[in-house]
């Protein structure tokens, strides 16, 4: 990459950057390891528009990593229901608690991968935005820059080692982290995946993805896999305008989130009469879950008044069974 082609983006976020609550202006002082760690870690596999007010209301509840280090598991997973990928939870409260316990993040990208949950990308974009070390900052709109930038036809998982070369040998030494957060601005906002605006694009005269009239034809897109399907069975119970809910277990999916108790779910249907039913999509399959009423309480758990359901924390499967169940109850009382 020029020298020039780096500045004209650094230019370019200097007078475009999206304003987050997570993000110091352009040119200014580092933000805080904590907010930056954060951020990244909810934004992993989830919109900016869900994390921007979500990760306010962690903030406000806990302003420092020591804080948050020492909160109730069962708060923090509350806080998160509704994020979704809640294995990132888990692992929030374990990095938490050993960060305060070495007394801050460390400094760079090598230790910081020795977090709790902390891969590749994200040690990599704390250390250059937070401690401006120079680190290859690479997620998926990061990759999809490089790729045009370059030319290069092949789908994102074919050159994975390649984009990273060639990533490595674009970042400039001076202002990593804005750097990081402008090629990642340039991928959400202009470079995007479909009508690329590469009119507005500052390193469109080097582009060879623009110079060959396709940009949108760079990279090849990623081969679809068809998701197995599974089927779930939960139990509904109801009395006196509450309902039984359960922990799961710790590990697994939804480890350790507020749920309707039931079995481990399965690629048999139940025959169990279902008084609803809902589809969810998880990321390495699909599940039909259908809701069963039951009169005797199962597992270890509690009764959660039916009004104040939104203080359960259900995670997302969850709360539209709950919906779906209500709903129905309300059809039948109309």
């Amino acid at each position: 990459m020029l020298a020039s082609a780096a500045e004209r983006l650094l230019t370019h976020y200097d007078r475009h950057a999206r304003a987050l609550p997570w993000r110091s202006p352009p040119g200014s002082a580092p933000q805080d390891p904590y907010l930056v760690w954060l951020s990244e870690v909810m934004l992993q596999q989830t919109t900016v528009a869900t994390v921007r007010p979500r990760f306010r209301r962690f903030i406000e509840r806990w302003p420092t990593v020591e804080a948050l280090a020492a909160a109730p598991d069962v708060e923090v997973l509350r806080e998160w229901a509704g994020l979704g990928y809640y294995a990132r939870a888990r692992n929030l409260i374990a990095c938490a608690r050993q960060v305060a316990a070495i007394g801050g993040f460390p400094r760079t990208e090598a230790e910081l991968r020795k977090l709790p949950g902390l891969g590749a990308y994200t040690a990599a974009a704390i250390a250059a935005i937070a401690f401006g070390e120079r680190a290859v900052v690479i997620d998926t709109n990061v990759a999809r820059v490089v790729a045009r930038y370059h030319g290069l036809e092949q789908s994102l998982e074919q050159v994975r080692d390649e984009i990273r070369k060639l990533a490595k040998g674009m970042t400039p030494a001076d202002r990593p982290g804005d750097f990081a957060q402008a090629m990642m601005d340039l991928g959400a906002t202009i470079c995007r995946p479909k009508s690329p605006e590469c009119s507005a694009c500052p390193l469109a005269g080097d582009c060879r993805a623009f110079a060959s009239g396709d940009p949108g034809a760079f990279p090849a897109p990623k081969v679809k896999r068809v998701r197995p399907h599974r089927h779930g069975l939960a139990w509904w119970i109801e009395r006196n305008g509450a309902i039984w809910l359960v922990r799961r277990p710790a590990k697994g999916m939804l480890g350790g989130m507020a749920a309707l108790p039931g079995p481990e779910w399965g690629d048999e249907p139940t025959t169990m009469p279902a008084i609803a039913s809902v589809s969810h999509g998880f990321t390495h399959f699909t599940l039909d879950l259908h809701i069963a009423a039951r009169a005797e309480t199962i597992g270890d758990g509690w009764w959660q008044p039916v009004d104040r359901i939104a203080e359960a924390g259900l995670p997302t499967l969850y709360r539209k069974a709950v919906e779906a169940v209500l709903a129905r109850k309300e059809v039948l009382a109309a």
